[in-house]
């Protein structure tokens, strides 16, 4: 039998609705805060293959999820394009692009080279994940990527990085094409060894318009999907904020649009042309609510899955919060799979 999560995500009809969380692997698991405090950060667990290992496997032993997701960071390939990265608590780049000059000097990425630790923690997990809970790997989306080097550091605006696509375009240009090949690289290492579908997060991207994402950010995104098509496995892609673009993506050769909270699943189906399943999108603040409460949303967020054209896999509509109940996450995954896969009637 087919995994649920790669039968939906391919367009078939899953054994029941599939199940995963942006973040499951995180801090509001009292076994990933106790593994954490024996390895000494965050940074030491991604570069460490039986821990990221570790904390990757938790959320299916707990919760029995339907796909894992790979323990690591968006910023950690960056590390092998000679970026000077470190957390405090976020990502902090002490040596930022500004230049012309400074994209020439960005290196190539080798995955074997640079992020072995990330491709020995995928073989791992090929291993020890159950046949029917396939691993995620992921990269980060150019543009998104493009934020945080040009800035420096996590903000909610990237005014600099925005105004560097104004006044240094053809840099820019340069350095989303470099970013793309080095995340289709990084994706397809991943792939090989051993994960068995393969997401895009563009975190930021919905502070572009849509003449500027035509222009800049589609084509690299799309330069990506291209080198891992052939791979045969679902490529996922999420445009965090992206509800406006929406009619932009249209065409782009992905399986899967993650779509967040702030759109309905019918009208990013009706925007999206009803090309892809969509994957998503219940208010991770619904956590936080009384459980009869989370359960009429989470409800709500399946009978929209079901009238979707192509096909529907649940997922919070972005990462969980630290502070969430695990006994609030068990109840929405025991909610999910037991609901009618497809309307009656």
């Amino acid at each position: 039998m087919t995994a649920p999560f790669l039968a939906a995500a391919r367009g078939e009809t899953p054994s029941h609705t599939p199940v995963w969380i942006m973040r499951q692997a995180g801090r509001y698991l009292p076994e990933y805060r106790e593994t954490r405090a024996s390895a000494g950060g965050f940074q030491e667990m991604t570069r460490t293959p039986e821990l990221a290992a570790e904390v990757t496997l938790q959320p299916i032993r707990r919760f029995g999820m339907d796909a894992a997701i790979l323990f690591s960071d968006i910023m950690t390939p960056l590390e092998g394009m000679g970026i000077d990265l470190r957390f405090d608590p976020g990502p902090v780049i002490d040596n930022p692009i500004r230049s012309a000059d400074d994209v020439k000097r960005l290196r190539a990425l080798d995955p074997d080279e640079g992020v072995p630790f990330v491709l020995e923690t995928c073989r791992i997990l090929a291993r020890e994940l159950p046949e029917n809970v396939p691993l995620i790997g992921f990269a980060g989306a150019p543009f998104t990527l493009l934020c945080y080097l040009i800035e420096g550091h996590g903000t909610k605006s990237f005014v600099q990085a925005r105004a560097f696509l104004r006044s240094e375009l053809d840099a820019a240009r340069e350095l989303l094409d470099r970013l793309a090949h080095g995340m289709a690289l990084y994706l397809e290492a991943q792939a090989r060894a051993g994960a068995r579908a393969l997401m895009i997060f563009d975190s930021w991207v919905g502070l572009l318009d849509a003449p500027t994402f035509r222009a800049l950010e589609r084509p690299a995104i799309e330069r990506i999907l291209t080198h891992l098509r052939p791979l045969g496995v679902p490529l996922l892609y999420f445009p965090n904020q992206g509800a406006h673009l929406h009619h932009e993506v249209v065409g782009l050769h992905a399986d899967v649009i993650g779509v967040d909270w702030r759109t309905p699943l019918e009208a990013a189906d009706e925007a999206l042309g009803g090309q892809f399943v969509l994957q998503g999108n219940l208010d991770p603040s619904i956590l936080f609510a009384p459980p009869e409460s989370l359960l009429v949303a989470a409800d709500s967020v399946l009978d929209a899955g079901r009238s979707l054209r192509r096909g529907h896999i649940f997922n919070l509509g972005h990462g969980i919060d630290k502070r969430t109940d695990p006994d609030q996450v068990a109840r929405l995954v025991e909610r999910v799979h037991a609901a009618p896969v497809r309307a009656t009637g």
